[in-house]
């Protein structure tokens, strides 16, 4: 990964692996990892992050599942190419990303009313 950083909140409510998968998952969708751009093993991000390696392992599956990554025996784990498709715009693409928008906010400790003010305010900035 080029300099993009996950960062886990041991704190939070949201279990570790779903943080790692959110951040990922935003990281990748919005372009800042792209395609075919390589990810950490395994075992080094759980390393870099102080976790168990079945808990990043848990998430790079739900990444695999969800067709965003890909892991080749020799090749590591590589962003996916996006699915054919993937320029269209529907309720399922919006459910993921406000899916990875709340996990990576309550990872960052903000509360539920916190959120929804702020989409509030995003959407009250972008109607001026």
């Amino acid at each position: 990964m080029s300099g993009d950083t996950v960062r886990v909140d041991t704190a939070s409510p949201v279990p570790p692996y779903e943080q790692i998968r959110a951040q990922l998952a935003a990281l990748i969708n919005s372009g800042r990892l792209a395609e075919g751009e390589r990810l950490p093993t395994v075992r080094q991000l759980a390393a870099d992050l102080g976790l168990a390696a079945g808990t990043v392992a848990r998430a790079y599956r739900e990444l695999e599942a969800a067709s965003l990554i890909r892991t080749r025996r020799g090749a590591g784990t590589r962003v996916a190419p996006p699915p054919p498709g993937a320029h269209r715009r529907d309720t399922a693409e919006l459910t993921d990303g406000t899916r990875d928008y709340v996990a990576w906010a309550l990872a960052l400790g903000f509360t539920e009313d916190d959120v929804l003010e702020a989409v509030r305010q995003a959407l009250q900035g972008r109607k001026t």
